[in-house]
């Protein structure tokens, strides 16, 4: 093994673990056979070489589950390529379910399977039984058998991936030590090693633990932290004979199978132990931490209980081994929006085994071609704000991370730690009239008002049902307060202002100051990195309004491609409320708050008015429907405008309404009907670009109408109207599986649940389909378009409108 480093590399990748490894050998799978991995110890010291490296191939989306399928074809052709053995076991994995809601969880999982190809299957509690003959079943209810899974040898894939990587030119330099990474104007250009500088095009930081630290020398933000995470070992059992499924008992908190003729049983408790600054420094190599019985002792009360066997069974060792974790459960994929040329493949929330293979080959596409194979924008690192990236906000967050891996996932759920980190200006309001809070890019925002206790977690009708109705009936009827002041707001302005934002965008830029333009921003395959809506105040100022977690993202795409324009880009989101007053009555509120000449702005136009005194920017436009306008003020004018708008009649609206409202309306949204595999004609959304071109990714845009593609996106209006859609469920034509659900709601005003999807063949208007949730297909009727005023006959009209 070379032990001097080379001057330069064009990719150096940081970390010798799984991803590390990975993303070395998919770097040299597509050409780039300079890249070098550097680590510190030796490779897999870290973390890697303990995980029980479970891998199963089901996640909560399509493109994770196929991340994961990635890996398990990687890790079972692994050792044909290479000579190396991987210890590639598939025995497949069998999750059981001891109360009702736990049933429910798991069917939606096996029927999310069927829309994703993965093979899962509700078997009968005999059947399971047989499956795991140790596994005392009096009080399990069901189970989903699942074939395919398996699990490897962490540290055998490690060599066999790193093999691969020099076999195509890459090299390893084990006790290698980083000690900076080196900048200029804003791009990584070396990183400075123990063994001397290397000079390098882009950065692959698959640090681990150590990711924040490693960051932070290129100033950028890598919000993790580590957790203890424990499983016991036992001495050989009788009943133990060759390899078992992996057992999930999820109720429990508990994962067992076989090793070495004995039992593995690790848990991922309901909160666990964040680890303290200073524990996990360089010389932590193979290392674990101290036994903790006491911690572990409810876990192994669980795990007695479902394996008897283990009253008798020899313990070999109580193992505690760190695992990063970040504040949303979700690993970091993809380039920061601080440094560009470093990329992040971290945070992997102990799953990195089974999303290695898959994570580091994304993560190799997106240094060499500029993207990630398909879209992972759960994972991109920019989705974080700042204010997570302490340590504080870290360890109060990460340990009920760790908790969330086995807990159910129900609608409307929120997490208790790190809370009230960004208050919006009319929080001390909100808070008044009884808001139930949700956490979006650290902002508290109002998910529904009125609550009189915590919500009852349910799959069923949720305990907010009628405040959400009134909610919708008063912007129906009467008039409703939105709150959009958690959305990004990027103020861009200059002499290229118009021309640099023709270039970035696929809308009508053009139109003359006053008016409003809905716009996609597009790659240049066509397909979504943003959906925005801007408002031109001047010829050379344009405001900018993103989604609530997409600032960072936008703001960094805007400006990695501003070189060669005269124009600034500035964040002002904190510096503005918007507020939407929609509804029937939102003609009289504002004239009751002296909003001379509101009335006057037409649709899709901006201007200044004075309202309770205050001076504010009006748009006409709606997110949901009914007419009025969102009302730009500067933050601390907010409680005046709010308190003379709630005194003219206007009630407060949550996002849960605005939701249901918004699919009624067919309005996409950005990680649920637009992403980065999506294109403006499959979104319906056609109509929004220019047909000129002239801006990025329209050559693919015209390429894609040449070929015909056609709308992809669909509305069902379900016939029961106790089914409760929850999105993510797949859609049914006879037998046939054709798309899956991507936002669902109940719809006040249709009267019915309603959900949005993509499909894979065109349906006519009217159609007869079904959603299957949890196992039970409930059918529907398919419409094209908007679902409640298809012609937008109320939202364009300030005058009441029948319908």
């Amino acid at each position: 093994m070379p032990k001097d480093v080379p001057s330069h590399a064009s990719v150096i990748v940081i970390g010798g673990g799984i991803m590390g490894a990975s993303t070395l050998y998919h770097l040299a799978k597509m050409g780039v056979s300079d890249a070098i991995l550097l680590e510190r110890n030796k490779l897999t010291s870290g973390t890697t070489w303990h995980s029980a490296a479970q891998v199963r191939a089901l996640r909560h989306s399509r493109n994770l589950t196929q991340m994961i399928q990635y890996s398990v074809d990687l890790y079972s052709r692994l050792e044909k390529e290479t000579g190396q053995a991987v210890g590639w076991i598939q025995e497949g994995s069998l999750s059981i379910a001891t109360t009702p809601d736990r049933l429910t969880h798991v069917r939606r999982q096996a029927a999310l399977a069927q829309a994703f190809g993965v093979e899962a299957t509700e078997v009968s509690v005999g059947e399971a039984k047989e499956r795991w003959p140790l596994m005392n079943a009096d009080d399990v209810l069901g189970a989903v058998w699942s074939p395919a899974d398996g699990r490897v040898s962490p540290s055998d894939v490690c060599a066999a991936l790193v093999k691969g990587a020099k076999n195509s030119g890459a090299k390893l330099f084990e006790d290698t030590g980083v000690t900076g990474i080196l900048t200029e104007n804003g791009r990584v250009c070396g990183v400075e090693t123990t063994s001397g500088t290397v000079t390098c095009d882009a950065v692959a930081l698959c640090g681990g633990l150590w990711s924040r630290e490693l960051g932070a020398m290129a100033g950028a933000s890598v919000p993790l932290w580590p957790c203890e995470h424990f499983y016991l070992l036992t001495k050989p059992i009788d009943g133990i004979t060759g390899n078992t499924p992996t057992l999930s008992d999820h109720d429990n908190h508990l994962y067992m199978r076989d090793d070495s003729g004995g039992l593995l049983v690790g848990c991922f408790e309901p909160m666990g132990k964040a680890i303290k600054p200073g524990i996990l420094d360089e010389s932590f190599e193979f290392g674990l931490l101290p036994e903790d019985w006491d911690h572990f002792e409810p876990m192994m009360l669980n795990a007695l209980k479902r394996l008897p066997a283990l009253e008798t069974a020899e313990v070999k060792l109580l193992l505690n081994g760190p695992e990063s974790f970040t504040p949303d459960g979700d690993f970091m994929l993809g380039e920061t929006s601080e440094t560009k040329g470093l990329f992040l493949g971290c945070g992997m929330n102990s799953v990195g085994v089974a999303s290695g293979g898959g994570a580091g080959m994304n993560l190799a596409h997106a240094i060499v071609y500029g993207r990630t194979a398909y879209d992972l924008s759960d994972a991109d690192p920019k989705r974080f704000a700042p204010v997570f990236d302490s340590v504080e906000h870290l360890m109060a967050r990460v340990p009920e991370i760790l908790g969330t891996h086995y807990e159910i996932a129900y609608p409307g759920r929120q997490l208790s730690t790190a809370r009230d980190l960004r208050r919006l200006p009319l929080d001390v309001e909100y808070r008044e009239a009884k808001a139930h809070m949700g956490q979006f890019y650290g902002w508290e925002r109002p998910l529904y008002f009125g609550k009189t206790a915590e919500p009852e977690m349910t799959f069923g009708k949720p305990n907010w049902f009628d405040n959400v109705a009134a909610e919708v009936r008063s912007a129906h009827e009467s008039a409703a307060i939105f709150d959009a002041s958690s959305f990004g707001k990027i103020d861009v302005e200059g002499p290229d202002a118009e021309v640099f934002l023709r270039h970035v965008c696929a809308g009508q830029l053009g139109r003359a100051p006053g008016s409003v333009i809905y716009t996609a921003m597009l790659n240049s395959r066509g397909t979504f990195e943003s959906d925005l809506t801007a408002q031109r105040i001047a010829q050379d100022h344009y405001r900018l309004f993103v989604g609530t977690a997409a600032i960072a993202r936008d703001l960094s795409w805007l400006l990695r491609h501003s070189d060669g324009f005269d124009v600034t880009l500035i964040d002002c989101t904190e510096d503005y409320a918007v507020l939407g007053l929609m509804g029937p009555e939102a003609t009289r509120i504002a004239a009751d708050c002296g909003a001379d000449g509101i009335e006057d702005i037409a649709y899709f136009k901006h201007a200044e008015v004075t309202m309770a005194s205050v001076r504010v920017r009006a748009a006409r436009l709606s997110y949901v429907g009914e007419a009025g306008w969102e009302i730009t003020c500067a933050a601390k004018d907010a409680t005046v405008l709010y308190d003379a708008m709630t005194k003219a009649g206007a009630v407060p609206a949550g996002l849960f309404a605005q939701t249901s409202m918004r699919i009624e309306k067919g309005f996409c949204a950005m990680g649920h009907e637009l992403d980065s595999d999506t294109t403006p004609i499959a979104a319906g959304l056609d109509f929004a670009l220019r047909k000129a071109g002239g801006y990025i990714g329209a050559k693919a845009i015209e390429q894609a109408r040449t070929k015909g593609a056609v709308t992809q996106v669909i509305t069902v209006l379900l016939d029961d109207l106790e089914a409760v859609p929850l999105g993510h469920e797949p859609i049914y034509s006879g037998d046939t599986v054709v798309g899956e659900t991507s936002s669902a709601a109940f719809g006040y005003r249709v009267g019915c649940p309603i959900v949005m999807g993509h499909t894979r063949q065109t349906l006519e208007h009217g159609a007869q389909v079904s959603v299957d949730i949890a196992g039970q297909k409930h059918h529907g009727r398919v419409v094209i378009g908007p679902a409640f005023d298809p012609e937008g006959a109320r939202m364009r009209s300030l005058a009441p409108v029948n319908g």
